[in-house]
């Protein structure tokens, strides 16, 4: 059943009334009006009961035992008391009682502990005890967040809890399979240096060797206020200033180590001696078979059916939880953030997680820009034929083209995405063309073009200012490697230092595009490993040896991970199997599987991790578009692969991954205006009910060139979905927190903008100065994930205890 667990206060009838002034009558002091003043820890003088004691005195009782308790396990110094004896205090004593004991649960949490811990009669009283001196002192209970909680209970036949409502081998089957999925997918993060939730790691570290006690002392953690944030006067929201040239660094010397691409993964070598013997850095990586293995393992969990049921079940209930938990506590939520001085969600930190740089400024931006070129410099050289080798100036360019500064409009622009654009991903890549013409393309949106991308890297400044301006909106803009030349790295990293594009409200990340079969039918590469080892080499030789790509060492500093972009609809006309060729045997002209894109990304990604990290350097993240649409099974790659995601649509046919990515916490940065014209109306989103569920879902914009109107597009998502899905300031607020924690921001930064102590769990990790999202929510999104998985583990220690006494 379900019930409230707080606020939810019931009046004693008439014989309850009674048996309470009997229970009154319990304290016998030694005249019966004054007790003897207590200076020290003594412990209070035991009960003795009656034959014909009643409940409630029984409850008193274990009342006044716990409270002896507290008092003998303490080193402090109580204060004198007195007994009352004046009606009116006698009354208030009287009353407080009745709440004590009328409440579902009462007292303080060591007390609620215990009656939890005995109704489940897992521990026995020494535990009880030894766990509550653990606890705050009396004094830090009030720094436990308090609201009104939902909760299930009841018993089965035999008087034990439910764990839940499922057979015994579908519950066995379904707890186990979830671990195995969350330890597959920690290993895999931990080989790449990915982030892992600490919640969930906590909870399978203590699969083996921990109980329910600590279980319930992790949920009990992240439920406190036990660490005193910093002021915003004492710890500034705004990172200190950045001075001086931003890609200025030192250019330590070179390792010169070798450098070897086998079997499509960079190794490196400490010499070639080693080189030769194939002696490489031992550094941990999952090989193709494994990962094919671990793969298909969690495809059969996927399919299972029992599988299906529970976990679309519990998501359900999770949806359910959320409505109730809105329904009692908005109010609630409302109130806090009203009490904190100057924030709101115009002045909280966000991050558009998920936006590429070419079309990152709107379509009347773009305009004016092209206007202001024609008109001030239309005498620029900046484009050079291909056939005749003929340079063209921009005025040459469009007076080919028959148009003018004062003819063009942004119809006649045409790079809005229309629903004609629907499910049409052609269409949708032909917006990038202004007027339609890929000439235009290549002057004005590319870095690497006869005029050395002054153009685009003036508009991208631009963009840039604005996001400045506006102070509390950032991005992270997707510049694109293809892999068709080995110095496409080198050209990037020139274009971004020789003009100066920085911001500190900028990282970048760098897209991928899945194109092989169109470089191969263009005879620009003759075997996928070309690809891979155009993409990767320079990475690893700027690593090794940073003289040899100082433009690259120095913009890799700013580059935080890597995407893998194209349209996910598109046949797959094969599957990554073991009989699959290898990177440089891979000669067909068909495009590889989504699988093994990602797979050959990932392990080149993990090798250079491990040799960023030992060199000190930052390491890089893979955060591919995933589940956008085409086959669900690109979203188990996503699952053991990836530190995020984009899109995730595909998740709301999945329900076991689904379950997984929220148990994982596994960032998805969606974009409902992107879907909207490309792949899903905007009213059958699943955002709203990936966000009610507790997923880690973020606000993002895609391309804003094609989607949107306004000056500031990330404000436009967040506007018109608080519109359509009447979210609350709370909502808004929690997507914008998720945003920064997934981004790619260093430590140093989220310290500033959520708080010293963003790391640590549930409400410890949020100041809701910073954040402005209130204690209560993050309090029940953390409850929430500790009941699922303490749930999870408690059916897999039982489904074990019953399978070894039917085994015996």
């Amino acid at each position: 059943m379900a019930f409230l667990s707080n606020e939810d206060v019931e009046c004693p009838s008439s014989m309850q009334q009674r048996e309470l002034d009997r229970s009154l009558q319990l304290f016998d002091v030694d005249d019966g009006t004054r007790a003897p003043c207590i200076t020290g820890p003594a412990p209070m003088r035991p009960l003795s009961l009656s034959p014909g004691t009643t409940t409630a005195d029984f409850k008193l009782h274990e009342i006044i035992e716990n409270m002896n308790r507290h008092v003998q396990g303490s080193s402090e110094i109580a204060a004198p008391y007195e007994l009352p004896d004046t009606p009116i205090e006698r009354h208030e004593q009287h009353q407080q009682m009745v709440k004590q004991i009328s409440m579902r649960t009462g007292g303080t949490p060591a007390m609620h502990l215990e009656k939890k811990m005995k109704n489940l009669s897992l521990l026995d009283e020494a535990d009880i005890i030894n766990y509550g001196q653990t606890l705050p002192a009396l004094e830090d209970y009030e720094k436990y967040v308090n609201f009104q909680r939902v909760s299930v209970g009841g018993n089965d036949a035999s008087g034990k809890p439910f764990i839940v409502q499922a057979p015994f081998d579908d519950l066995h089957d379904a707890s186990l399979a979830l671990l195995e999925a969350l330890k597959l997918r920690r290993k895999y993060a931990h080989i790449a240096q990915h982030s892992f939730p600490a919640v969930t790691n906590r909870y399978l570290d203590h699969l083996e060797q921990g109980d329910d006690l600590e279980l319930e002392m992790i949920k009990q953690e992240g439920s406190s206020k036990l660490l005193e944030h910093k002021s915003t006067l004492e710890h500034s929201v705004d990172p200190p200033e950045m001075t001086g040239d931003p890609y200025a660094c030192s250019v330590p010397e070179s390792l010169n180590y070798v450098i070897k691409m086998v079997e499509g993964v960079c190794h490196v070598y400490k010499n070639q001696g080693a080189a030769d013997k194939g002696e490489s850095f031992n550094w941990e990586m999952p090989s193709r078979l494994q990962f094919l293995k671990d793969f298909g393992v969690i495809g059969v969990f996927m399919t299972n059916g029992p599988m299906k049921s529970f976990c679309y079940r519990r998501l359900c209930y999770l949806s359910g939880k959320f409505q109730l938990h809105t329904l009692l506590n908005e109010l609630l939520e409302s109130a806090s953030q009203k009490a904190v001085p100057h924030r709101d969600f115009y002045n909280i930190r966000k991050v558009d997680t998920h936006i590429h740089a070419s079309s990152c400024m709107n379509q009347k931006h773009l305009l004016r820009f092209i206007k202001s070129k024609m008109k001030h410099y239309s005498n620029d050289v900046v484009f050079k034929k291909r056939s005749t080798g003929k340079q063209q100036t921009l005025a040459e360019v469009f007076h080919g083209m028959g148009v003018n500064a004062y003819d063009l409009s942004v119809d006649m622009l045409d790079v809005h995405a229309d629903r004609n654009t629907f499910h049409r991903f052609d269409k949708f890549n032909a917006k990038y063309n202004p007027i339609g013409e890929s000439t235009l393309r290549e002057i004005f949106i590319k870095t690497d073009n006869y005029s050395d991308g002054r153009y685009f890297a003036q508009i991208m400044k631009e963009v840039m200012f604005d996001l400045e301006e506006s102070k509390y909106q950032n991005a992270e803009f997707r510049l694109s490697i293809y892999g068709r030349s080995i110095d496409e790295w080198d050209k990037l990293a020139k274009w971004a230092i020789k003009w100066k594009v920085h911001s500190t409200n900028v990282v970048w990340l760098v897209q991928i595009p899945r194109l092989y079969d169109i470089y191969k039918s263009n005879k620009l590469v003759d075997n996928f490993g070309e690809i891979l080892r155009n993409i990767f080499v320079p990475l690893f030789e700027a690593t090794n040896n940073p003289a040899s790509h100082p433009d690259l060492y120095k913009f890799l500093h700013h580059v935080v991970g890597l995407d893998s972009v194209d349209d996910e609809s598109k046949p797959e006309h094969s599957t990554f199997s073991e009989e699959s060729p290898l990177p440089a045997e891979w000669t067909d002209d068909e495009n590889p599987p989504y699988a093994y894109y990602i797979y050959y990304m990932y392990a080149n990604m993990a090798a250079l991790n491990h040799f960023r990290k030992s060199r000190g350097l930052n390491t890089l993240v893979l955060r591919p578009h995933c589940g956008e649409a085409g086959p669900v099974q690109h979203l188990i790659t996503g699952f053991l692969l990836c530190e995020n995601i984009s899109h995730g649509l595909q998740l709301r046919k999945v329900p076991v991954l689904q379950y997984l990515y929220y148990l994982a916490q596994i960032g998805l940065a969606m974009s409902p205006l992107s879907n909207n014209s490309l792949f899903l109306n905007y009213n059958r989103s699943p955002l709203p009910e990936y966000l009610a569920r507790g997923m880690n879902v973020s606000l993002s914009t895609d391309d804003p060139l094609q989607f949107h109107f306004t000056k500031e597009p990330l404000m436009e998502e967040y506007s018109i979905a608080t519109q359509v899905w009447k979210l609350s300031s709370s909502d808004m607020c929690e997507l914008a927190r998720n945003s920064v924690l997934q981004s790619g921001f260093v430590k140093e930064i989220k310290t500033h903008w959520l708080g010293e102590n963003w790391t640590k769990l549930g409400v410890q990790g949020n100041d809701i100065t910073r954040t402005n999202v209130p204690d209560i929510r993050v309090a029940y999104r953390h409850e929430t994930i500790c009941d699922e998985l303490a749930m999870i583990l408690r059916a897999y220690k039982t489904s074990v205890d019953q399978h070894a006494v039917i085994n015996f």
